[in-house]
């Protein structure tokens, strides 16, 4: 039988090679998203079955790496799930803060905020004490430059934390770059597949796993390590890419020629809803939506709505970094946000000039280097 992965593929082209959308429920959808205070209010807002889960957490939930791009806007949503929940849960954010614009969004929106940098024990030792704990922080880009800088955030600072919250229920972000490449065909790396990646960064990430897995076998708590797979904000992420690449009549490199995809309000709620799944030995799941995305397809899609040709260059390679979500749909349930109304948001995102971030993912990348 062939996998789920590539009937969604081939799905995403009709016979006449135009794309179309892939099927998939969609809870929350509007027609569009206008600015950055929609947005927020898109990727922040509760759903009953969160509102219901988060009742289990006690104060105060701490969030490590709050201030990257996840972070703002997930600690944001514990927030007002909380508030739905008649729930008076402290979210405490922790982050260096370098940006003080983040500090004060999270603070106008009844976040607590820590200024604090997890390389510093001395610093970590200061955080306030918590049974419950995100751990988002990681560094990825500038791995080429500075591979000491990558290993350090990725495998020192994740000890600090665990050796600062030993008793803590604790849900940590991984990512899908720790699984080699597998075949289009597969249907995407299962959590039990070997970890044998390519680059110095995914190996880091490998690291940052090992150390909470070693820290949960000594200290006996619970944990859950979500291996995410590109989230999607309209400000930032590979369907951005893509649709500016079109927009802007750049080749679209088809030679990393499938990616997995999240909104990135489904990927916040299911991180917080993880705690209901944290485990030891650590509980272990790949968080994106089921199927491969064609670059080509949706790259096609960009063009018909964006009303610009598209170029490609290069040719598909038979294999992409991919993750099988089967665990994931038993333990938490599917995304809510289809490819379809992600691709539609960020075409007219684009179109209208919304902001960008300027922080490309280089989803085309095949030799780890990033």
């Amino acid at each position: 039988m062939r996998s789920q992965a590539i009937r969604e593929v081939e799905f995403a082209g009709d016979e006449n090679g135009q794309a179309s959308a892939l099927p998939c429920h969609d809870e929350s959808f509007q027609p569009f998203i206008q600015n950055e205070s929609e947005l927020e209010d898109v990727l922040t807002r509760a759903s009953g079955q969160l509102a219901r889960s988060i009742r289990t957490l006690r104060s105060p939930l701490v969030v490590l790496g709050a201030g990257g791009k996840m972070g703002p806007t997930l600690a944001v949503l514990a927030k007002r799930a909380a508030k739905a929940a008649a729930h008076p849960l402290e979210i405490v954010a922790v982050s260096r803060f370098t940006n003080p614009q983040a500090k004060n969004w999270l603070e106008r929106r009844g976040v607590s905020t820590w200024s604090a940098d997890l390389l510093d024990r001395a610093a970590v030792e200061r955080l306030p004490d918590s049974d419950n704990v995100l751990y988002l922080a990681g560094q990825k880009f500038g791995t080429l430059q500075n591979p000491a800088s990558t290993w350090a955030a990725n495998a020192l600072a994740p000890a600090h934390a665990a050796e600062r919250y030993p008793s803590a229920r604790m849900v940590a972000l991984s990512t899908g770059n720790v699984y080699p490449f597998v075949p289009v065909q597969s249907g995407g790396a299962r959590e039990s597949c070997d970890l044998t990646p390519i680059g110095e960064y995914a190996n880091a990430a490998v690291a940052r796993e090992r150390i909470f897995e070693y820290f949960a076998a000594r200290h006996g708590n619970p944990m859950a390590l979500l291996r995410l797979s590109y989230a999607i904000d309209l400000r930032y992420g590979v369907l951005h890419d893509i649709a500016r690449m079109v927009w802007e009549s750049i080749p679209v490199n088809v030679s990393n020629g499938c990616f997995n995809c999240i909104w990135q309000g489904d990927a916040n709620e299911m991180i917080l809803r993880s705690f209901d799944v944290a485990s030891n030995p650590p509980a272990v799941l790949n968080l994106t939506a089921s199927g491969a995305c064609s670059v080509r397809a949706v790259a096609t899609r960009f063009s018909e709505l964006l009303d610009r040709p598209v170029r490609f260059e290069g040719e598909e390679s038979d294999t992409a970094l991919l993750s099988d979500t089967e665990h994931l749909s038993r333990q938490l349930g599917p995304p809510k946000t289809s490819l379809e109304t992600m691709i539609r948001w960020t075409a007219h995102w684009v179109k209208n000039g919304g902001p960008s971030l300027n922080k490309p993912t280089h989803f085309e990348v095949r030799n780890g280097k990033y």
